[in-house]
């Protein structure tokens, strides 16, 4: 009878004493990092999440029982760390490298996979080796401070105020702290930035004020035998107050971007100048002690920092985040305010909304039967692709300058508006019952403005489609669906196509649109452009002032719309050429053009269609404006609540409220019943001026 025998799984105390006696075993190892890397993987909890703390009670106790092992140790950790360069991950790590957006992504996500590795000689090196997994930094901020402290003392670990020399600790500290600081003051300098900020034109900059007060207190630092200041030192007041200017500085930029409008670029600098503050701002307690504890505190703060920020140089989500968000802001904050003027109140707006809409669905009538006809010439899938976009492009852009509605093109904007109101709640009210209800009288306008919308383009595209395609067939005795009625009837079917799918595809072109209009709007506004047609010599000279002016103001008003209607069609009209170039199933289904092709289906048949299909045919019309509606809105929302930095949570009682009002006044949602003088909280927040 044989006996198994299990292998014991090591401990911390194990493999410390295999590595760490008498023997002094670590020295001969060929990669001397193996101690230090296994140590650590013992100790790494296998669960984060609902780890509340991480013990190192037997570690310690451990080496309070073996005083040859601790010894060892300490001599170890001292080598591999001795005279390792580290002023880069303070200078550099977690923050943004590139004001690139898409190489910064790209290089990001290739760490990912494949991290970049420093030279052996510094200590970024070591903790690409040690600490390689981005929720490193979460586990050790677990451990309890008492247990570091007791570490650093019975390890025997010199302060970082012992010596200034190059390579020492507190050296690198410095030398971080000056990189970042002459960084700063470049890219704050730079035209496009201070731009953002006309009000510190007649001051002088804050950025060179504060590089000039820190070398000065670094200069004393390095020549002082206690290579240290005080918490009450009257240049580190000076340098805190000069560091608060900078930050207003970035702040009053980031402010000011509603007015100037603001590029990728000069975001991404703003961006990096304010992480770059941050990171100082981190350092600056390393410079001071007041009691002698606070030399060995500062010791471990600075290793936690150097662990902290070399785990989250890689993080892509949060420099996605922090990218995007101010440009969203301001892409959000246009859509807003084109957003209010599709939210009806009264009876006389909600009908003028339907006529809007009859004139859209005119349009999309003559869309419709043009596609048809555009279907029949010979050419290459990207020949019908390049037909269809124009088609669909121009159609969009005559009911755009006509003054006429699309239902679904709305609600890209009108969330933009909801989040506005929802914000200014937050902001002012701070009664949240009384906030999301108002949230809620507003989301039922905005609702019933869409089914409005929906029902003009509805009604009116369907007899437009049908006298078309029967005067051609009056004309010139031909049928122009004859052969397209099937497949035309059977996509408006949810149960027979994919018509649920193609309608969410739409709904994304849609939100894709109202995103394009307000980016042209922000960029137009940052570089501009309104006041330099106005102010351009060759249009005043051949048109006039006058002329020149109103050219200016038209352009402002509309350009971004007649760019956003043009490349909404090249989305609408290029999906399924594109989808048949790559063998996948890609179509898009909307609303109002499900209308009319029902009509060209019915004529195309001769009317000889079954109830089935007829009744397939017509939910499908209103399950495909469904989600059209849903998807542009659910994006666009989610969107407008990102930007404003509010929290996804609050969709949990906006949806609550808007239950209970569609319960208590469910006809609201469709047509206009309260009085215009009863609604002077939500007027409050639509027609609210705009701080910024």
């Amino acid at each position: 009878m044989s006996i198994i025998k299990v292998k014991s799984k090591p401990t911390p105390a194990t493999l410390l004493f295999k590595y760490f006696d008498k023997s002094q075993s670590w020295r001969e190892i060929e990669d001397p990092l193996e101690p230090l890397i296994e140590l650590i993987r013992l100790i790494r909890p296998l669960k984060i999440k609902d780890l509340k703390r991480v013990d190192l009670q037997e570690i310690i106790s451990f080496f309070n029982a073996n005083d040859t092992c601790r010894e060892q140790f300490s001599i170890y950790l001292k080598e591999i760390v001795k005279d390792k360069k580290f002023n880069k991950i303070l200078s550099d790590a977690a923050i943004l490298q590139d004001v690139d957006f898409i190489f910064e992504v790209k290089k990001r996500i290739f760490a990912k996979f494949l991290p970049y590795q420093p030279q052996k000689d510094t200590l970024e090196y070591i903790l690409n080796q040690v600490f390689y997994l981005a929720n490193d930094t979460i586990w050790i901020n677990k451990i309890p401070s008492n247990q570091l402290e007791e570490l650093y003392r019975i390890l025997k670990f010199k302060t970082i105020y012992d010596n200034v020399a190059p390579n020492s600790m507190l050296s690198e500290v410095l030398v971080a702290m000056d990189l970042i600081t002459q960084r700063i003051s470049g890219r704050a300098l730079e035209t496009d930035v201070i731009k953002m900020v006309p009000e510190f034109d007649d001051y002088e900059s804050p950025f060179t004020a504060f590089e000039k007060e820190l070398f000065l207190i670094q200069d004393r630092i390095r020549n002082s035998n206690n290579h240290y200041i005080k918490p009450d030192d009257l240049s580190y007041a000076q340098l805190l107050v000069l560091h608060k200017q900078c930050e207003d500085f970035v702040e009053k930029a980031f402010h000011n971007s509603s007015k100037y409008g603001i590029s990728l670029r000069v975001n991404q600098n703003l961006l990096k100048i304010r992480q770059q503050l941050v990171r100082l701002k981190s350092l600056f307690p390393l410079l001071i002690v007041e009691k002698t504890s606070d030399k060995r505190n500062n010791g471990i703060t600075l290793v936690l920092h150097l662990i902290k920020y070399n785990c989250y140089k890689s993080n892509v989500r949060k420099f996605i985040s922090e990218s995007t968000q101010l440009i969203s802001y301001e892409i959000t904050q246009h859509t807003a305010k084109t957003g209010e003027q599709y939210i009806t109140e009264s009876r006389q707006e909600y009908f003028k909304m339907f006529r809007t809409a009859l004139g859209g669905g005119f349009i999309v009538g003559i869309l419709c039967i043009v596609k048809v006809l555009l279907s029949k010439v010979d050419t290459s899938f990207f020949g019908h692709a390049f037909l269809y976009s124009m088609n669909y492009a121009l159609g969009f852009i005559t009911i755009y300058l006509l003054g006429f509605t699309l239902a679904t093109k709305q609600p890209a904007m009108t969330a933009s508006a909801l989040i506005k109101a929802l914000e200014e709640g937050v902001i002012k009210k701070g009664k949240d019952a009384e906030k999301y209800k108002a949230f809620a009288i507003l989301f039922a306008r905005v609702f019933r403005s869409q089914f409005v919308a929906f029902v003009g383009n509805v009604i009116m595209a369907f007899p437009v489609s049908l006298l078309g395609i029967w005067g051609i067939d009056y004309l010139f005795q031909y049928n122009i669906a004859a052969s397209k009625w099937e497949g035309l009837l059977i996509d408006l079917s949810p149960i027979h196509s994919l018509a649920i799918f193609h309608a969410a595809i739409a709904g994304v072109f849609l939100f894709l649109s109202g995103i394009i209009s307000g980016s042209i709007a922000n960029r137009d506004k940052h570089n501009q452009v309104y006041f330099r047609i106005t102010e351009h010599p060759l249009l005043k000279k051949s048109f006039g002032k006058d002329r020149t002016v109103k050219f200016a103001e038209l352009y402002s008003k509309r350009w971004a719309g007649i760019i956003s209607n043009f490349w909404f069609g090249i989305f609408m009209g290029s999906t399924a050429s594109v989808g048949l170039f790559l063998g996948l199933n890609l179509d898009i289904r909307h609303i109002t053009f499900g209308s009319g092709n029902l009509a060209l289906a019915l004529y195309g048949a001769n009317y000889a269609v079954s109830d089935s299909m007829l009744f397939w045919g017509i939910f499908g019309i209103g399950v495909i404006g469904l989600v059209n509606f849903i998807v542009s809105f659910s994006l666009s929302l989610g969107l407008a609540f990102r930007s404003r930095a509010i929290s996804l949570f609050e969709l949990r009682f906006v949806t609550v409220s808007i239950w209970n009002h569609f319960k208590s006044r469910p006809m609201s949602f469709f047509f206009p019943t309260e009085k215009k003088n009863k609604s002077v909280v939500v007027e409050n927040y639509l027609h609210v001026e705009d701080e910024k």
